[in-house]
């Protein structure tokens, strides 16, 4: 796609991702990677009246080359692209089921969600948990680059999910899978559940391997 398509269908995902209350206000951000830096949300604007052309612009340094003022949260995207070579876009997003499992204590922090479903597997597998930052710590970049090495999708303590993908749909559509795995696991917290076995977990990664 040219930066003018990139453009377009970043702000129509965000149309999208808000229009359906997956994040509100002016929280959560998207990025797609450029040959010579990215395309990210600016920062203080709501993904449901995203203007194409104020999409920021940062050459590989993270300078601003056009745009509006970047996310604040710019530096998380570029720690998970520096750790994802195959990355092309980020999804960050303040979703309430995957906050709200964020918040949870006794987690699993190597693979906070079991595998509840096929597609959840196909789609996000792996999500490790990232302790607490305050925002902008630069620890917290430096916690999601370690982590995004062994998964491609990582929940934030206390704050919310940063996916990556091979393209900005399969992006979007994981961050959606893990948002509906973790309302699932809320759901299923005090039921007698069958998750996915072993074994059924590895067809599925040697089929559909991220």
């Amino acid at each position: 796609m040219s930066e003018r398509e990139l453009r377009e269908r970043i702000a129509m995902h965000g149309k999208s991702i808000y229009d359906r209350g997956l994040t509100g206000g002016s929280s959560g951000n998207i990025s797609v990677r450029l040959p010579d830096g990215m395309l990210v949300t600016p920062t203080n604007c709501c993904l449901g009246n995203l203007d194409a052309d104020a999409i920021t612009k940062l050459d590989q340094n993270g300078n601003r080359v056009a745009g509006d003022k970047p996310s604040k949260e710019a530096f998380l995207h570029h720690s998970m692209y520096k750790s994802r070579p195959t990355g092309q876009a980020i999804v960050h997003l303040h979703s309430t089921y995957s906050v709200a499992v964020s918040c949870l204590e006794g987690l699993d922090t190597s693979d906070v969600l079991p595998p509840i479903t096929a597609y959840y597997v196909m789609r996000v597998g792996t999500l490790p948990l990232i302790p607490y930052f305050a925002p902008g710590d630069e620890k917290l970049a430096e916690a999601v680059e370690q982590a995004a090495k062994v998964a491609h999708a990582v929940l934030l303590s206390n704050h919310g999910p940063v996916v990556s993908g091979k393209s900005l749909d399969d992006a979007v559509y994981a961050t959606e899978e893990l948002e509906e795995t973790a309302k699932l696991f809320l759901m299923l917290r005090n039921e007698r559940t069958r998750f996915l076995s072993d074994d059924q977990v590895n067809q599925l990664r040697e089929r559909f391997a991220n």
